[in-house]
């Protein structure tokens, strides 16, 4: 598995036009796709949903899907590692209804045990690449997009003038970095997951591997939470975060974070954040309408409303900077990596890093 370059109009048009394009609040376009109506008759008074973007969105989309259909929502906020680990442990008893968020890896993962129920939603003709950010069994569906990247901290690159954000993956091992890098540890994080496979398609398994184990080396400590580090890089805690740019753009665009963001000149990866119901779901009818809501441009539009910047994956959503076409993305291979998720966790855990003493 190697980078593709940016020869690959097609599929970077798409991507890098939804990546990181909502510095700005989303809009729904005037001719947006019609939002299926709620049935005549809502049975279902409740909603249990596993939510792991953040906290704010989280509490947002349930305000509005409460205000919109009337059904309460109880959510839980768990970070992806967590949250698959939860609903395995929970599978002959689940909790919840609808996952919702967190990198695909983990639906992948989560269909291959057995734990998604399918669904043939009549909002699927919304989506905007279907090949690429849908499941071929309807078990899960993409309902946000955002890129990889590097945050560092402008007041230490001023207090190192010889000393410049990193461009590349290998810069990150320069000597000047030392102890001053922070991530998320990937038993618990789709962000540090996301890296570690970046990685490993870019370089291949061996050479991937003997990297992995230099870079781990190079970190401050390693955080719970995949957004954690750019708010501690913020904060002077490290000099560089590893962490999804919308993450980025969120602490310097409403926290005033002394952040730079940039990318890897040799590829970045990305994440395409799911969407599933349960095997076993108690709630189907509020879990299907919550599904359909979330992949309407109405539902995906509400997201610069909860500083949330991750780019929408249906049409009728208006987005901004197309500079950002310029992020040079991988061809990442989301079933390779979901596939792979509990050996390359586990290998990373047992052999390199263990999960002791996360920064929370």
């Amino acid at each position: 598995m190697v980078t593709k370059k940016v020869s690959l109009l097609m599929v970077l048009a798409f991507i890098a036009l939804a990546v990181l394009s909502a510095c700005q609040p989303a809009a729904v376009a005037t001719e947006a796709p019609v939002v299926e109506d709620a049935p005549a008759t809502i049975t279902d008074t409740e909603l249990n949903v596993l939510c792991t973007p953040q906290e704010e969105w989280c509490q947002g989309m349930k305000q509005e899907f409460e205000a919109k259909y009337g059904i309460t929502v109880n959510y839980v906020r768990m970070s992806s590692g967590e949250a698959l680990a939860r609903i395995e442990a929970e599978k002959d008893a689940p909790t919840f209804d609808i996952w919702w968020g967190g990198p695909i890896d983990s639906f992948v993962s989560a269909k291959g045990k057995g734990l998604l129920e399918a669904y043939d939603s009549p909002n699927y003709g919304n989506i905007r690449d279907p090949q690429k950010m849908k499941d071929v069994d309807n078990q899960w569906v993409g309902v946000y997009v955002g890129s990889l990247g590097f945050a560092t901290n402008t007041n230490w690159l001023a207090e190192h003038p010889d000393v410049k954000a990193p461009t590349s993956w290998d810069d990150l091992l320069k000597p000047e970095f030392t102890g001053q890098v922070m991530v998320a540890h990937p038993s618990t994080s789709g962000t540090s997951y996301t890296a570690l496979s970046t990685i490993l398609q870019i370089r291949g398994e061996e050479a991937g591997w003997e990297y992995i184990t230099k870079y781990a080396a190079q970190m401050a400590q390693f955080t719970k939470s995949g957004a954690a580090p750019a708010k501690f890089v913020g904060q002077g805690e490290a000099a560089v975060a590893i962490v999804f740019s919308h993450d980025t753009v969120n602490e310097i665009e409403n926290n005033q974070m002394p952040l730079v963001l940039s990318f890897p000149a040799e590829g970045t990866g990305f994440e395409i954040g799911g969407q599933a119901i349960l095997k076993g779901a108690k709630n189907m009818q509020a879990a299907k309408l919550w599904f359909d809501w979330a992949i309407s441009p109405e539902g995906q539009a509400l997201g610069p409303k909860y500083h949330a910047y991750q780019a929408p994956t249906v049409n009728g959503v208006e987005l901004s900077h197309p500079e950002l076409l310029d992020v040079n993305l991988i061809d990442y291979d989301f079933i390779w990596s979901g596939e792979n998720k509990t050996a390359i966790v586990d290998k990373f855990t047992n052999e390199i890093v263990n999960a002791e003493n996360l920064k929370q």
